[in-house]
């Protein structure tokens, strides 16, 4: 896949079909293997889709604004995650990334260390990712699937380790 850099963010440039073709113990995944969302035919989003919500708005809407719409400060990640590639998302989050030119000096800071973060980066991209696919709509997920063993085991296993 060919990345290229637009406003200092790498973008994917083919975009990846979000639609769901099999699940994992609950979790959803694109032809490529990449976390995605599913919503059924009555609005309720799978666990990791509700989870993103509630992950997005404690750590990263403070910068990013609500929803993923963006604010003076920092990007909209409704609209970067339309061409963001999965691995981008993960190492721009983890590492984080300073833009500079010379108007403006923007920085990400890493949140490689913050396991309020790196424990639910699969969660907060498949919301973002159902943000920019206009599969859910602004606001809390009126109803959602219930948390998978899976999941409860996954981030038990993470917040354990220091």
């Amino acid at each position: 896949m060919a990345v290229a850099a637009s406003g200092g963010i790498a973008v994917a440039e083919t975009v990846v079909d979000p639609a769901a073709v099999k699940s994992e113990n609950g979790k959803y995944l694109d032809k490529e293997g990449n976390p995605t969302f599913k919503v059924g035919s009555d609005g309720a989003v799978d666990w990791y889709t509700y989870s993103g919500f509630r992950r997005y708005h404690s750590e990263c809407h403070v910068c990013h604004g609500p929803d993923g719409m963006g604010s003076t400060y920092a990007p909209a990640l409704k609209d970067s995650l339309k061409t963001m590639s999965y691995a981008d998302f993960l190492g721009v989050v983890a590492t984080g990334r300073k833009n500079v030119s010379s108007s403006q000096e923007n920085v990400m800071p890493a949140f490689g260390d913050n396991q309020n973060v790196v424990c639910y980066l699969d969660d907060i991209y498949v919301y973002l990712r159902a943000r920019a696919n206009d599969a859910v709509p602004r606001g809390r997920p009126a109803k959602h699937e219930d948390k998978p063993p899976a999941a409860q085991k996954a981030e038990d296993a993470c917040m354990a380790q220091k």
